[in-house]
């Protein structure tokens, strides 16, 4: 299946194909020098894959975890670029999670001014979120996401055969992705996870579905001056939750935590009930004062509020500015 992300020049397709990790080198042009960005959690072959697609080709293994998208490594990623003598012309490839693809992305975005990147998602969280949108960051001083940039990947090439590799904690992570665009944008969608006899079985489906809603709201707002912020739901407090742990809960565990709050009172039973299907939590015991210094600094943050997605019924959204006070009294009532 080929979904397109249609941006004008910036156009480009996600493929979501099994087995395409065999046919890596059709996809994507490696007949150059290409640095390839993995994490240790990652199964070798897959990197492999890649590797033995290209002409000339250096792998960089980070430590998986958030933990690694960090100054330090941005550096040595430039560093490893300038080692293999990479100029405008050659490329960066990410096979990975999110983490991998926003570091190795934002290095790519930043090298000589830009070179090519491609996207190998291997987790489901980065397959129905990251992948698409051309988000590249790294995190600064606890603060998630703090340095970064748009860019837009060349294609995007999705596995589905690479979620057999992944624990099931993963696999929840990433649900969490597919609730929280089907909680504003496609009821029908959260109806078909909330009834699914086979979540395992409907992944594809469910990726699929995923992939092309985001990419509809990317096409309306590449860079997230309006629709986009739709894909916020439930980040605002799931960032400062995640900024908080310092790692110790995935990213997808940290936004269904933080969708609980913001939708309605009569509409928080069913999400709970949805996310403890896909294996979520949806409660944690964390007090409101332990968020507030990372509410503070969000980068959504103007003047004294932040701009968040609430959800009144399944399907619909409105956007509404908040202070950091209101939040916190929503966190503690959805606690209650």
């Amino acid at each position: 299946m080929k979904i397109p992300v249609s941006l004008g020049a910036e156009s480009y397709p996600v493929i979501v194909e099994p087995g395409i990790l065999a046919r890596a080198g059709e996809y994507m042009a490696l007949d150059r020098r290409v640095l390839v960005v993995t994490d240790d959690g990652v199964p070798g072959e897959y990197t492999a894959a890649v590797a033995g697609a290209c002409r000339q080709a250096r792998v960089c293994t980070l430590r998986a975890g958030e933990r690694s998208k960090s100054m330090e490594n941005y550096g040595a990623l430039l560093r490893e670029m300038l080692a293999l003598g990479m100029g405008r012309g050659d490329c960066v490839v990410a096979v990975g999670g999110g983490m991998a693809g926003d570091l190795a992305g934002f290095a790519a975005a930043t090298y000589m001014r830009g070179v090519d990147f491609y996207n190998v998602p291997t987790t489901l969280l980065a397959q129905v979120d990251s992948s698409v949108g051309g988000k590249t960051a790294i995190d600064l001083d606890g603060v998630k996401n703090a340095v970064g940039a748009f860019y837009q990947p060349k294609a995007v090439l999705i596995d589905t055969e690479t979620l057999r590799s992944l624990p099931r904690r993963q696999i929840a992570a990433g649900l969490a992705e597919s609730v929280k665009i089907a909680m504003t944008s496609d009821a029908g969608l959260l109806a078909d996870i909330e009834s699914s006899g086979d979540l395992m079985g409907d992944l594809p489906d469910v990726i699929a579905r995923s992939l092309a809603l985001k990419a509809q709201v990317v096409e309306q707002d590449p860079t997230e001056k309006g629709l986009r912020r739709v894909l916020n739901f439930g980040h605002t407090l799931g960032h400062a939750i995640e900024s908080y742990g310092g790692g110790e809960l995935l990213h997808g565990e940290c936004v269904a935590l933080g969708m609980v709050p913001m939708c309605a009172p009569a509409l928080r039973q069913r999400l709970k009930g949805i996310l403890h299907k896909c294996g979520l939590a949806a409660e944690i015991d964390l007090p409101a004062e332990r968020l507030r210094p990372y509410l503070i600094h969000d980068k959504k943050a103007q003047a004294d509020t932040i701009t968040v997605v609430e959800v009144e019924q399944p399907g619909t959204f409105r956007m509404e500015a908040r202070t950091p006070e209101e939040l916190l009294r929503r966190w503690e009532e959805a606690r209650t």
